[in-house]
């Protein structure tokens, strides 16, 4: 015989018991335990506090370990009393985490993270900045995911404080690169810690041995390669590092040209370090910029572009550091292990949902027979509005209306059902899932939101879960 498995109680509400059940029968299997599913008379599994939870709940002989949904807050002491001392722990928040929470990794996902692709982030005309303002950007860049920190020098101007800018940003623990022509500006730079130049080719490369540092070359000639090769090759025999940037181009400016000349010089230089600044597509092109930094990175890695230099100046391109961090983990996943780079990041899909559960008139009509108390609950899909309570199931499109027809006298909670409104409006727009007293997800850009019922109980009035057999011995009911 097997060696006997363990036996889990796993506590649900009506709304997550499908999509659990599903988890499950193939986490059993991997984590080697037995599961059973205790279904609450709840909608919504997140509404549970613990005594509501041990008043309901029922454990078959044998259960060894009782899981509750990560979002149940609260002293668990009370559920593992009423279930004879069975231990009691909380779940993930999303159940689709459950079999990270028992050790299983996805075998998609195993090794995910790893990178190879720099990242530079480029700090606009930094001679107009404070020395405080200077060093908050750049610790805000190195917390979105940079690796250097680039100085953007203003062209025709020298700027007499660079070497202090440096050694300051040093001094913080940065990694700084300079990016100017100008070789007296440069020569203060690297003096300072600078280990890195923007850029050099026929009009500068002179100076380039007397820095000591790594040099980015570029062609003389926009639009083409003329004089990389010259430049290469000056740099090389006199010792000098150097990375080779054959300039990306905006979109109508010859943008497929300059892929070609990134391909080519690859093909001419197959060892070389190559850089690629992305900011001349994400800052000139009217669309937000995580998709393109996403296709950039492919490319990049692909091609063994080591390195990425991006801003952050307008405001669709204000999260591009962030994004190139992430992307360069998705893209570097999906060469290395020669998969599509899908169901890996997320944290990148920000303005749609991957997926919008979709429960259907009439399973919400079906859920609404069942209520017994005033509280509303709220759904958004198929481009429609649910409310529905004890007394009413409105559907409508437009959340003026439905509100109106809702009849809301309370200030509170008007309040409430308004800002839920919102959500939910927001939610049917972009094709995004709306839960109510949940924040809409928006990728690594998702603020996390305190739910109407534990901001009431964090501020000492005990809220509980508007459903169907609740009755408010445990608290009272929210507005």
């Amino acid at each position: 015989m097997g060696e006997r498995q363990r036996r889990i109680l796993f506590v649900t509400g009506r709304l997550a018991e499908p999509a659990l059940r599903e988890v499950l029968a193939g986490l059993e299997p991997q984590a080697g335990f037995e599961a059973e599913v205790q279904v609450m008379p709840i909608s919504v599994a997140a509404l549970m506090p613990p005594r509501w939870i041990a008043r309901h709940l029922k454990v078959s002989p044998g259960i060894e370990q009782i899981i509750v949904p990560g979002h149940c807050r609260g002293d668990l002491d009370t559920i593992r009393e009423a279930a004879g001392g069975v231990p009691v722990e909380r779940g993930p928040e999303d159940l689709r985490d459950l079999p990270r929470y028992f050790g299983q990794a996805d075998a998609h996902r195993s090794g995910y993270g790893a990178y190879t692709i720099e990242i530079l982030a480029e700090i606009n005309h930094a001679p107009r900045l404070s020395r405080d303002a200077l060093l908050a950007e750049a610790d805000r860049y190195r917390r979105a995911g940079a690796d250097v920190i680039d100085l953007g020098c203003t062209p025709g101007e020298t700027w007499a404080g660079v070497g202090d800018a440096v050694r300051a940003l040093r001094d913080a623990g940065h990694r700084v690169s300079i990016d100017s022509f100008d070789p007296e500006e440069v020569t203060r730079a690297v003096e300072a810690g600078a280990e890195l130049v923007l850029s050099v080719n026929a009009t500068n490369r002179s100076a380039a041995p007397d820095w000591g540092v790594e040099v980015v070359a570029i062609p003389d000639q926009p639009g083409s390669l003329e004089g990389l090769d010259e430049t290469a090759g000056f740099l090389s025999s006199r010792g000098v590092p150097f990375r080779l940037d054959p300039i990306l181009e905006p979109i109508g400016f010859g943008f497929a040209a300059s892929l070609e000349r990134y391909i080519e010089t690859r093909r001419r230089f197959p060892d070389a370090a190559m850089l690629m600044g992305v900011g001349n597509l994400t800052e000139l092109t009217d669309v937000d910029s995580a998709g393109i930094n996403v296709v950039l990175a492919g490319f990049c890695e692909e091609l063994r572009i080591g390195s990425v230099l991006t801003t952050e100046v307008i405001g669709w391109a204000r999260s591009s550091v962030a994004e190139l961090d992430r992307a360069r983990r998705l893209v570097h996943h999906a060469v290395a292990r020669r998969t599509l780079p899908k169901h890996l990041e997320p944290e990148l899909i920000l303005l749609r949902d991957p997926e919008v559960p979709r429960f259907g008139r009439a399973a919400l009509e079906a859920m609404a027979a069942r209520v017994k108390d005033p509280n509303w609950r709220l759904y958004a899909e198929d481009g429609v509005l649910y409310a529905f309570n004890n007394a009413m199931f409105l559907v409508e499109r437009d959340p003026f209306v439905l509100f109106d027809q809702m009849g809301v006298s309370d200030p509170s909670h008007a309040f409430y059902l308004g800002y839920e409104l919102a959500k939910a409006k927001t939610a049917l727009t972009l094709g995004k899932a709306y839960r109510q007293d949940e924040a809409l997800r928006w990728g690594f850009l998702t603020e996390p939101e305190t739910s109407h019922l534990e901001r009431r109980r964090q501020q000492g009035g005990a809220v509980g879960p508007a459903d169907a057999d609740y009755n408010s011995e445990d608290a009272p009911k929210f507005p």
